[in-house]
């Protein structure tokens, strides 16, 4: 095995799975924080392994990954003692691929990335952004209708890219129990995982820095 270099920034939402995705395969790592906030991403030496200077990367005996679905998926394939966690029946593994698609493409670009850009730049949120939070919540409770888990019956590295993104966006619009019921019920099996830390701590960040811009609603 390689020396595995993940680097990152505890708050970050992709960073977070990909953590959850290290403990849950116990794989020791060498944790480089890369502050984003301060512009550590344009260095010289992180754009030479990683052009499009972005967080989480992985380095692996000196290979480098990037984007938070890639790295999990590499981790599990090369390194998993079986493949719980990504499966390689077809049909399971396109449930799970399909749940990191819309992680990716309506959860982080939708639902989180334009709304943090109106919160934390001190712009109002507007109504277009809480209903897509809605909406998110939704699919989730229709996903976990006959699961315990986001892609099936057991935990998948699809559990743990959306646990990062939801409870960020509790900072916005908290889940109703009595109208998303498996969503709370999958939240709470989430923050029963002995390695859940590895979220907690970066949300908790991340909720810190959020509540400290005052966003506002628009009405």
């Amino acid at each position: 095995m390689g020396k595995l270099i993940l680097y990152g920034f505890d708050p970050s939402i992709p960073v977070r799975p990909v953590k959850l995705t290290l403990a849950a395969l116990q794989l020791p790592y060498e944790f480089v924080e890369v502050n984003v906030f301060s512009q550590q991403q344009m260095s010289e030496e992180y754009l030479k392994k990683n052009p499009q200077h972005t967080i989480p990367m992985l380095e692996d005996d000196g290979a480098c990954i990037w984007d938070s679905h890639a790295i999990m998926c590499y981790l599990v394939s090369k390194y998993g003692k079986d493949d719980s966690l990504y499966p390689k029946d077809l049909l399971k593994r396109a449930i799970v691929n399909q749940r990191l698609y819309f992680e990716s493409g309506v959860v982080f670009a939708d639902a989180i990335r334009r709304t943090n850009m109106m919160a934390f730049c001190g712009t109002p949120v507007t109504k277009d952004r809480i209903d897509a939070i809605v909406e998110v919540y939704n699919l989730m409770e229709a996903f976990l209708k006959d699961h315990d888990y986001i892609a099936g019956d057991t935990l998948t590295i699809a559990d743990f890219s959306l646990i990062s993104p939801i409870s960020s966006l509790v900072g916005y619009v908290k889940i109703d129990a009595a109208k998303f019921a498996k969503l709370t019920a999958w939240v709470k099996r989430m923050e029963k995982l002995p390695y859940y830390s590895e979220n907690a701590v970066g949300a908790e960040i991340f909720l810190t820095a959020l509540k400290n811009t005052n966003f506002t609603i628009e009405e």
